[in-house]
This record gives C-alpha cells, sequence and structure tokens, in this order.
C-alpha cells in the first residue's frame, strides 16, 4: 500500500508538516508513504489546462496518480481549509484522463493553534472530497487544537498526542487496505 501525504500548510515551520512527517514513519513501518510537495502549484486555470497543461499540472498529476490513498493534512484558515489543498484536489479532478481521485481513499487529519483543532478547516475539505468521489474515513476524527502547544522543547510531539496521532494513522492504513 502507498500513501501520499498531502500537506495544506506551506511554511517551513509548519505543525501539520510535523504531523505528516510522523505518520509517514508509522505508514512506513509496512507499508510505504510520501510527502508530496505542492508548493510549486500555480492556482488552476483552465486557460493553463486542456489538450497542453502547463508543466506542473502534469507533474503533479503523474504523482497523485501512484498513490492508492491520502491523508490530508489541513490547518484551519480564516474558518476554512487550506487553499493549497482545494488547488490540488482541483487539479486532479480535471486530469484530462478522468478524475484521479475517483475512488481513491482519503482522510483528513487537522491541527490549528485555535481551540477546535481546526474542525471547519477539516469539514470544508471534506466537502470537495464528495464531489470528487474521495472515499473518506470518518472514525477516529482527527482535529489536533492548541497544536502549537504539544511539542516539547527537542520538537517532540507529546504522548498523549502522538499515541493518538499513531493511533489514528494506523486505522487509516487499515480503513485503505480494506477499501481499496
Amino acid at each position: 500500500m502507498k500513501i501520499g501525504l498531502l500537506v495544506g500548510s506551506l511554511r517551513k515551520g509548519s505543525f501539520n508538516r510535523k504531523l505528516a512527517e510522523i505518520s509517514k514513519k508509522i505508514i512506513d513501518e509496512g507499508n510505504e508513504a510520501e510527502i508530496i510537495d505542492i508548493s510549486y502549484l500555480p492556482f488552476y486555470n483552465q486557460d493553463d489546462d486542456g489538450a497542453n497543461p502547463i508543466e506542473e499540472y502534469t507533474r503533479i498529476r503523474e504523482e497523485l496518480r501512484k498513490y492508492d490513498g491520502y491523508i490530508f493534512f489541513t490547518p484551519e484558515y480564516n474558518r476554512s481549509l487550506a487553499p493549497s489543498l482545494k488547488n490540488v484536489i482541483d487539479i486532479g479532478s480535471r486530469d484530462p484522463r478522468g478524475n484521479l481521485w475517483d475512488g481513491k481513499v482519503a482522510a483528513v487529519f487537522s491541527a490549528s493553534m485555535g481551540s477546535t483543532g481546526g474542525a471547519m478547516g477539516n469539514h470544508a475539505l471534506r466537502q470537495s472530497f464528495v464531489y470528487v468521489n474521495l472515499i473518506t474515513m470518518n472514525q477516529p476524527e482527527v482535529y489536533i487544537p492548541a497544536i502549537h502547544t504539544l511539542f516539547d522543547k527537542e520538537c517532540n510531539l507529546v504522548d498523549d498526542t502522538r499515541i493518538f496521532l499513531e493511533e489514528s494513522t494506523r486505522s487509516f492504513v487499515d480503513f485503505a487496505k480494506k477499501h481499496s
């Protein structure tokens, strides 16, 4: 099983990226995972697509096709999802060969500095999943609040949250195997 990890926050010190790196280690115990770089993508523009899509669209579509499932890690931006994740969903859904998300499995893990753990961003992202026909893991729900307080001085995630993230990641791998 090969799982693609998509991180909505593009900043270097992203907490969601740190969570993705922890999940990658868990998945790599018996499967394969990669963090997919989406930082280079321009916003989707249909004028740049079609018979001769720009190189960035072709490149990300080829990358996305490699995976059996995906975990999306999203912060919450103004009570919604990270625009970079919506952008990659749009690009993948308009592949000239067809919607490359169709029937694949996915999960949303969200974390934010606020008290709701990115719940609004998490649910906004799930709305896009319905239309592109991603099969979504519903349980466990992963919302991690006050993420900025959950790493120690050595950048290790505190035990309770790390255990929750590890168990949630393993649940997704089980879900992916069952539904792929």
